[in-house]
């Protein structure tokens, strides 16, 4: 786990609003079965595929799996940057994210995503550190700067369903 007591404030706050603003239907489905930040961030370490979805400039939607890290309360991950979803998020930054493990966990995110290290721009305040992670993650390989774009996913909304939540912390207990 890796956020501050201010970023998993942050995040469950998100999770409540988010929870609140949902239609009944969904909220007869998860509020018994939601997770609390601090949760969620003890599940959530390592790389959790997501599957991202972006628009395309004529509004047709586009989903593909990229690599997810939940960092300090945020979705990161990246792709190549000659990838078809760069150019939809360099156009259209809103995206939505699915995490799921089977029927255990389902973690979904509505957002806009801000680029980490740009092309031809200062990078984020924070890259260095994300590189450091990123790099003992996967290894020292390539150009990083030049290869591989990076994103952090800035949440409106988010929620959290899993109905076995002591299967999935004991499981944690066990590692």
């Amino acid at each position: 786990m890796r956020e501050t007591p201010e970023e998993l404030k942050e995040l469950q706050a998100l999770l409540e609003a988010s929870l609140s603003r949902s239609t009944l239907h969904l909220r007869s489905i998860v509020t018994e079965n939601t997770l609390t930040a601090e949760q969620l961030t003890r599940i959530l370490t390592g790389m959790c595929t997501l599957a991202l979805s972006t628009v395309t400039a004529k509004g047709e939607p586009r989903i593909s799996g990229v690599d997810g890290h939940f960092l300090h309360g945020k979705w990161h991950f990246g792709t190549a940057r000659g990838a078809a979803k760069t150019r939809h998020l360099a156009a259209r930054p809103a995206v939505s994210a699915a995490h799921m493990r089977g029927e255990d966990l389902g973690v979904f995110t509505h957002g806009t995503v801000e680029i980490l290290n740009p092309e031809d721009s200062e990078p984020a305040e924070d890259w260095p550190d994300l590189l450091a992670y990123f790099k003992d993650f996967y290894g020292d390989f390539s150009d990083w700067d030049n290869d591989v774009v990076y994103y952090r996913l800035h949440p409106h909304w988010m929620t959290a369903y899993a109905p076995g939540v002591d299967k999935l912390t004991s499981a944690l207990e066990e590692q």
